[in-house]
């Protein structure tokens, strides 16, 4: 079992997600940086799709009970057990922790969103096949609060030590027009840099910059929307959304993010542009 000390601001549960139900309503969710997630999964042995922890800019605590073979990706932070830096074996944050201990994932001093995975994994119970935290429809285990107590599977399986990726600078996001990109003087937008606000959260990165303007009057009704598409509002400024984003929407969506893995790690301020895919 693993006791939650500190849980900080924002920390869920994650696995790969539940897609495959958008026709009822319900988003996707999972792990805002898959591949972050992934590799620590691969660090501890568990499969790629084991539950670990999203930490949001400040960490978190937590005391384990067992010994327990634990890899922190992602976001570039410090991390401690017991008080001293953890080991680094090869340079990487994977790390044994004893009984007793207690790991602290300090700040992010680069990116945004840290994963922590456990060999054996978050064992909560399953909801629609995951065990995400929708953090739109409220499916899934609650956010994390001082004093939670997490169960941890069997371990098992050979861990596999890779190179993690480190979050970068400005992000260019390859982007396919469609399917209201008429509704919209696009003139520009793939000239233009914006920068990420900060109200951006798991549902959506919101973009300031030039304000689109509508090319078309009237109103849409609702329709479906999907990982990385993007929406522009009555303010013009488009929003790109990300795991938890709903799955319909009445604002014009002049088209989809090939890949908004980038944007798990970008924090408000960051420079974004867009670059037109075929």
């Amino acid at each position: 079992m693993i006791t939650v000390l500190r849980a900080g601001p924002l920390t869920t549960v994650q696995d790969l997600g539940r897609p495959g139900w958008a026709h009822l309503g319900v988003p996707r969710s999972g792990a805002l940086d898959a591949p972050a997630l992934r590799l620590a999964n691969r660090f501890v042995g568990n499969p790629d799709d084991a539950a670990g922890l999203e930490t949001t800019l400040l960490g978190c605590a937590l005391r384990f009970t067992h010994p327990a073979l634990v890899a922190v990706t992602g976001a570039v932070a410090h991390v401690e057990v017991n008080g001293r830096p953890a080991e680094r074996p090869r340079g990487h944050q994977l790390f044994e922790v004893p009984a007793g201990g207690v790991v602290d994932v300090g700040p992010a001093v680069r990116g945004v969103r840290s994963y922590l995975a456990v060999a054996g994994g978050i064992d909560v119970e399953p909801v629609l096949g995951s065990r995400s935290t929708d953090t739109l429809s409220g499916l899934g285990p609650a956010r994390l609060a001082d004093g939670d107590v997490l169960p941890v599977g069997t371990r098992a399986g050979t861990p596999i030590v890779g190179e993690p990726a480190r979050p970068g600078g400005e992000l260019v996001l390859g982007l396919r027009l469609g399917p209201r990109d008429d509704w919209l003087d696009l003139t520009g937008l793939f000239g233009t840099p914006y920068t990420i606000g900060m109200l951006s959260n798991r549902i959506g990165t919101r973009l300031a910059g030039t304000a689109l303007t509508r090319a078309k009057a009237g109103e849409l009704p609702s329709e479906g929307v999907v990982l990385g598409a993007v929406q522009v509002p009555a303010d013009g400024q488009p929003i790109v959304f990300l795991a938890d984003h709903p799955t319909t929407g009445g604002y014009p969506v002049i088209g989809v993010v090939a890949d908004v893995t980038p944007l798990a790690q970008a924090r408000p301020g960051t420079t974004v542009r867009f670059r037109e895919l075929d």
